[in-house]
């Protein structure tokens, strides 16, 4: 009877055993099934965005495409109506009232509605240090450094001297004379709006079906003019004398106005500001060297990143730039929502007091309008890190902060205007790189950074736990670099020893260690849609790519050590990668055919800048030892150079053939504008040169060194010898009194006169001195050189600056400026990243002139191009280029 018994509750347990497998077995299928049917979801929902923003996008160029040929019929009819009002002179009737003005505006329109090809002339050479090229023809053709596609020319939606954040711009197509440079297209303009968003919840949000918003942006006013108005007060003009006396940081600076100016001068009138007005066109240089996953690809087919205080929309294939450019100081940190139209981006604190606090602005990356602006007043220090939540369609946004306890915030950023603030607590003491939400575990985020990883929950009543990730007997990193997430929920992680790391889902505990796939740090892990995943090494500047099981494929990359480490990776366009690298550049390509840079730029504070004499280039050079040539209408590189030194400032000579570039060591190169060759170098000092110039017949060259002194050259004719005729110094004469010549501070700019008989300098002690180069003596009587025509006009402290400087100004205020070849036109860059645009000469304490913002830092340099039609200005700390068209 036991042992039937036995028999039967052996029989149950099998049976329970059994089942117990069944339900495992069940379990398991229902979760792998479950894991699917996210993914698809997931998959399925970024088609659909994807197909909403192309929509989105086309239609937006097709509106600004028709805004354009109304403003043309427009425009043509006014003309008409002109011509038929206009009165007939000499018996005849105006030809622009004959009836084959329809016919010519048809033809207009035609063109244009054509687009043109663009030819590529792109190599894979190492562009940085290219074998010498043969001397260019005389017939003008801008390079281009990336294949170019044919291009639909679109509006603008904004500009920079408005308050409006945005602008575009693709390039015009290149004129084979010099001199034929194409004026761009007048873009009518675009405010941003600062109110309440078009819908409160994200499911009106995503409700594509009306795109109005797109369709018709709100009209724009005008771009605001300012004043500068430094105290009458602290100005005196003396009528006997004809001299004006103005003050600098109490110091008085006398100056002598031109004779036609001496009667009917007032220094109570104000100087009106130019018709003139600038717009962005083109921003050069990407920030890399200091930040991380700052390269995301949109639906639209555009690059987004940033660099300075704008954020650059760039599209490789048709090689045109939108820019948002709300920011007032150094953008942070972006991240783009899981409907990838929106975009969040984090800003440090401005030199604006107005605008001082950092904050952070969410975007339409089609219309570029400002949908929220979340955060004033409420972080200490700059934001590092942004990320939207992904389980739940983008519902919240995490940031991080740059105070020492790297707080992190939670926010419905929806709430409002200014969103609402769930949750704040301290995230880390050690510096924190990456903060990420969990794609598939709702109300998870990772982040990460020096000797740490910690796993964070927020529940129901806003709340944060965190859990420190454990790393057991395995050798801790002193930093975990990055974080990815496979497409199981996994959390992938990269750090400094150059391990992969698998944190299983749900938990804070090592599931697998991958070693030694890197020399140095992994700064970047992307996973791709299919799986696999790919990493970016910043020392060894590898590329390698992983199965989904992180078994290695065999196909990597090397990129080239001239740009940099790999700072990010991420998914482009098919089987693409984008690639920004530490040395502030980014490339474009894939494992198999290899990169090509897509943007170039500089990494240290850039201080040279000077406009070709007769193309549409320019040439900068900056502290990272890099010379680079630009050419302003195709918006690409043409050279560039490491020459080997610090470089402070550069200049080409009168015919363009040759630059001097002057280098902080006191060192001075004279090198070919076109082969790159190294003609010749002298050493005038161990200070910076901060000036050189070329008189303008050619004969003589003038260095203007921090050590107080102007050097002065003979120039041989064709500019490759270089003999020195003396130096412009402080001397003293001997007898009953001590007389003190020249500067006594180290020189800031210099000119020369239109006949190279006369030059004259500013130095760091706000003076303003006259010399005879030729003898390298002071002209002790400047009030003879009242009436000399100046070639150039650099000199910030003249009759013709007096209204640049602001009331109040220490003389440190305004670094440069420059004066347009028709001389109209007055451009100054100041020490709150600001161009300003005046009126030539800006002689009234109080003149009028327009503002823009687009810089972080310091300006460093302004020039106009050979034409007028464009001005460049260059950065300090910010590393940037920025292109303007002069409207």
């Amino acid at each position: 009877m036991r042992a039937v018994n036995g028999d039967e509750e052996g029989t149950a347990d099998n049976v329970y055993q059994e089942m117990d497998e069944m339900l495992e077995c069940e379990t398991g299928s229902l979760v792998g099934r479950v894991t699917d049917l996210e993914r698809q979801s997931l998959a399925q929902r970024d088609e659909i965005v994807c197909l909403r923003a192309t929509l989105a996008d086309a239609l937006r160029r097709i509106a600004q495409l028709e805004g354009r040929d109304r403003r043309e019929d427009d425009r043509i009819d006014r003309r008409a109506d002109r011509s038929l009002s206009s009165p007939i002179r000499n018996g005849h009737v105006p030809q622009r009232s004959s009836p084959a003005a329809g016919s010519q505006k048809d033809l207009r329109l035609r063109q244009s509605s054509v687009t043109s090809y663009r030819h590529s002339s792109g190599s894979s050479l190492d562009i940085r240090d290219s074998a010498a090229s043969p001397r260019r023809p005389s017939s003008y053709t801008p390079p281009s450094q990336l294949p170019q596609r044919r291009s639909v020319h679109y509006q603008s939606t904004g500009s920079l001297h408005s308050d409006s954040p945005s602008s575009s711009s693709v390039s015009p197509v290149p004129s084979p004379s010099p001199r034929a440079t194409p004026l761009p297209v007048s873009r009518s303009l675009s405010t941003k709006i600062i109110g309440p968003p078009q819908s409160s919840s994200l499911r009106r949000a995503k409700r594509w079906s009306s795109t109005g918003d797109f369709i018709h942006p709100p009209p724009s006013p005008g771009g605001t003019t300012q004043l500068t108005s430094p105290s009458t007060r602290s100005m005196q003009y003396n009528e006997e004398e004809g001299t004006i006396t103005m003050y600098l940081r109490g110091r008085p600076v006398l100056l002598f106005p031109p004779t036609p100016f001496m009667e009917s001068y007032d220094l109570h009138k104000v100087s009106t500001p130019p018709q003139s007005k600038l717009k962005l066109d083109w921003v050069y240089g990407y920030r890399g060297r200091d930040c991380r996953s700052n390269l995301h690809l949109l639906p639209t087919g555009e690059i987004v990143y940033f660099v300075a205080a704008v954020v650059v929309l760039y599209n490789p294939e048709e090689h045109s730039q939108r820019h948002y450019i709300g920011h007032t100081d150094d953008v942070k940190c972006i991240a783009i929502h899981p409907n990838k139209l929106l975009v969040a981006t984090g800003q440090v604190s401005g030199t604006d007091r107005r605008d001082a606090l950092p904050h952070i602005r969410i975007w339409n990356s089609v219309s570029l309008t400002t949908n929220h602006i979340i955060g004033t007043g409420e972080f200490d220090g700059s934001i590092c890190c942004l990320s939207f939540s992904k389980a739940d369609g983008g519902n919240l946004l995490c940031a991080i902060d740059e105070t020492s306890d790297h707080n992190i915030s939670i926010w419905d950023w929806q709430k409002g205007d200014r969103g609402m603030k769930l949750t704040e607590t301290k995230c880390s003491v050690d510096t924190v790189v990456c903060a990420e939400w969990h794609p598939l575990e709702r109300n998870q985020i990772v982040t990460c950074g020096k000797a740490h990883i910690s796993f964070w929950s927020l529940d129901n009543g806003g709340m944060l736990y965190k859990r420190m990730g454990v790393f057991e007997n395995r050798d801790k990193p002193k930093y975990v670099t990055c974080v990815a997430f496979n497409q199981n929920g996994d959390v992938l992680t990269g750090d400094s020893n150059g391990n992969i790391i698998v944190w299983a889902r749900g938990t804070n505990t090592i599931s697998r260690l991958v070693r030694n796939m890197h020399d140095g740090s992994i700064f970047s892990m992307c996973v791709l849609k299919d799986g696999t995943v790919v990493t970016g090494g910043g020392k060894d500047g590898r590329i390698l790519h992983f199965d989904a099981s992180l078994n290695l494929t065999g196909e990597e990359a090397q990129i080239e050590g001239h740009f940099g480490g790999i700072r990010t990776v991420s998914e482009g366009r098919g089987t693409q990668l984008l690639v920004g690298t530490t040395r502030n550049c980014i490339l474009v390509g894939d494992l198999e055919m290899g990169f090509n840079p897509a943007v170039l730029g500089h990494t240290d504070d850039v201080w040279g800048l000077a406009a070709h004499p007769t193309l549409p280039q320019f040439a900068t050079a900056g502290h990272d030892r890099l010379l680079q040539m630009w050419d302003s209408l195709s918006h690409s590189v043409v050279w560039s150079k490491d020459i080997g030194e610090q470089a402070q400032s550069v200049c080409f000579s009168p015919d363009g053939t040759v630059m001097v570039v002057g280098c902080v060591s006191g060192k001075c190169l004279a090198i070919d504008s076109e082969t790159r060759e190294l003609y010749t170098h002298h050493s005038d000092g161990s200070e910076p040169l901060q000036v050189v110039r070329f008189s303008p017949d050619g004969s003589l060259l003038a260095i203007g060194s921090r050590d107080n002194s102007i050097y002065i050259y003979q120039v041989n004719e064709d500019a490759t010898k270089y003999s020195r005729v003396g130096r412009c110094m402080q001397n003293r004469t001997r007898g009953r009194r001590v007389k003190s010549m020249g500067h006594s501070s180290f020189i800031t700019h210099l000119d020369w006169s239109v006949d190279s008989q006369y030059l004259r300098s500013n130095s760091g002690d706000y003076e303003l001195l006259y010399w005879n180069p030729g003898i390298c003596r002071q002209i002790p009587k400047s009030s003879v050189l009242r009436d000399v025509d100046w070639s150039t006009h650099s000199c910030i402290i003249s009759f013709e600056t007096i209204g640049v400087w602001p009331e109040g100004a220490d003389g440190t205020d305004i670094n440069n400026c420059t004066r347009s070849g028709d001389g109209k036109l007055l451009a100054t860059g100041d020490d709150f990243g600001k161009v300003k645009l005046f009126s030539y000469p800006a002689c009234q304490p109080k003149s009028l002139f327009h503002v823009y913002a687009g810089h972080s830092s310091h300006v460093t340099n302004v020039s106009f191009l050979q034409d007028d039609t464009r001005l460049v200005s260059t950065g300090g700390n910010d590393t940037s280029v920025l292109q303007w068209v002069v409207n």
